[in-house]
């Protein structure tokens, strides 16, 4: 309806919007002032007229809010108490916010989305008081919007109990959010223990944010007790890393995804976390040094040593315009695909339940196998450093050393079916040489 001056007579004359066909849902309709931008008056279809206000909030969202029931309330009073809120807004703030947390009225969506434009603002600080990673806050915006909002979202703050949270936690677990993959593109909603545990830790953080800024009065998260998710011990055996390797060859030949391919190779000779390998930029490599210099990882900046084979790995990766060693199909992004071409792999070499998680554990159990201590095979997975020591572990050339052996084991048990290449051979020799000179000059120090 175009905009005219809201008076009493315009008002009275509004009348209640009807069905244009039948079976189509009737909505209201609103009439909005001409001289007052964002003051309204809403007409539902039993009659019912009430005066609106409608705004951009500082964070950039659209709201609407029922301020007075016509009747109760005159066309003047109206505009007069509209014309307040809306200089509020025009100086940045929210005043039904304001409003919603003296009186304890804020829902769980609106802490939630409250969250999320803080801490995309950098105005949220995280773990190591740092503002939290973009990554981090994609993954909560994704249990908010999945799993959060749907369950509670329209749930007062002031009235949770942590009955509404575990039984929250309780209908994740059971798959109530679940939903398939749509679409070529984009995963599964699934539900389960681990995915039920995390997003209450997600809740919980979010709500003890709020409280320390005086958002909320109280974290009603708080004594909150999660599901223990079951260990994720699933390691590769020395078998079926042959099984591996073998159908990584034939599904070379068969023409699967190259970038797969090096991408299910490369994490499995470092161990490194799946988003850490397919994101892995060509600037990060020092060969020289044999080591990926990360800006940010899990546990902040780091450098972390790989072995030689996955560095001529990476080496071999085609030249592109991109800055990935494994760019995407198309776009600016890096390959996502892995899991996928892994499940096709792993059918072909009759292994189950493997993940890229699996290809990481593995190779710090190959690395325990080998010997190493649990500090070196720490330092090699990119662990969180503990104490001063672990934080200078990286330059140990013994940690170089480990990398290598690691990486080299792997790779002769992927290939033993064909045989060891002739480069490959002469490198491990190489490598278990300088081992040797080590362990006579760390002997002879001892002496």
């Amino acid at each position: 309806m175009a905009p005219e001056k809201l008076t009493k007579r315009v008002v009275d004359a509004l009348k209640a919007p009807e069905p244009s066909q039948v079976g189509v849902k009737v909505r209201e309709k609103f009439l909005w002032d001409r001289d007052l931008r964002g003051f309204g008056v809403q007409v539902m279809p039993s009659g019912l007229k009430s005066f609106v206000i409608q705004y951009r909030t500082p964070e950039g969202r659209n709201r609407r809010s029922v301020i007075g029931r016509y009747g109760l309330m005159t066309v003047e009073e109206a505009r007069v108490l509209a014309h307040e809120k809306l200089v509020l807004v025009s100086k940045g703030t929210d005043p039904v916010a304001e409003e919603a947390i003296a009186a304890g009225q804020q829902t769980v969506a609106e802490v939630c989305d409250w969250y999320l434009a803080e801490a995309e603002a950098g105005r949220i600080l995280g773990r190591r008081r740092r503002p939290i990673k973009a990554s981090t806050l994609a993954m909560d915006k994704s249990r908010i919007e999945v799993h959060i909002k749907p369950l509670l979202g329209r749930k007062r703050v002031s009235s949770l109990k942590l009955g509404d949270i575990e039984a929250m936690q309780a209908d994740i677990a059971a798959g109530k959010t679940s939903k398939p993959r749509v679409g070529g593109r984009g995963g599964a909603t699934t539900g389960g223990d681990g995915v039920a545990a995390r997003t209450i830790s997600t809740l919980h953080s979010i709500f003890e944010h709020a409280a320390r800024l005086g958002k909320i009065d109280i974290n009603p998260a708080k004594g909150v007790r999660r599901l223990a998710g079951a260990p994720r011990d699933r390691r590769l055996s020395r078998s079926e890393i042959e099984r591996l390797g073998k159908a990584l060859g034939v599904a070379a030949e068969g023409g699967e995804h190259p970038r797969g391919l090096a991408a299910i190779r490369f994490l499995l000779l470092t161990g490194f976390r799946r988003m850490e390998g397919l994101g892995l930029q060509r600037a990060w490599l020092d060969e020289e040094e044999g080591a990926i210099h990360f800006p940010e990882t899990k546990s902040g900046a780091q450098v972390r040593v790989i072995g030689t084979v996955a560095v001529d790995l990476l080496r071999n990766q085609p030249k592109t315009q991109s800055p990935f060693f494994f760019p995407a199909d198309w776009g600016d992004g890096h390959f996502i695909g892995v899991v996928r071409v892994l499940d096709r792999i792993c059918q072909k070499a009759g292994l189950a339940d493997v993940t890229p998680h699996t290809l990481r554990h593995t190779f710090a159990s190959v690395a325990g196998d080998l010997g190493f201590s649990e500090l070196t095979i720490a330092a090699l997975l990119g662990h969180s450093a503990r104490g001063v020591t672990q934080r200078y572990v990286h330059i140990d050339e013994a940690l170089r050393l480990a990398a290598d052996r690691v990486a080299g084991e792997i790779v002769d048990i992927l290939e033993i079916a064909g045989g060891l290449s002739r480069a490959r051979k002469l490198q491990k020799n190489r490598v278990d040489e300088s081992n040797r000179q080590s362990t006579v000059a760390s002997y002879s120090d001892a002496s």
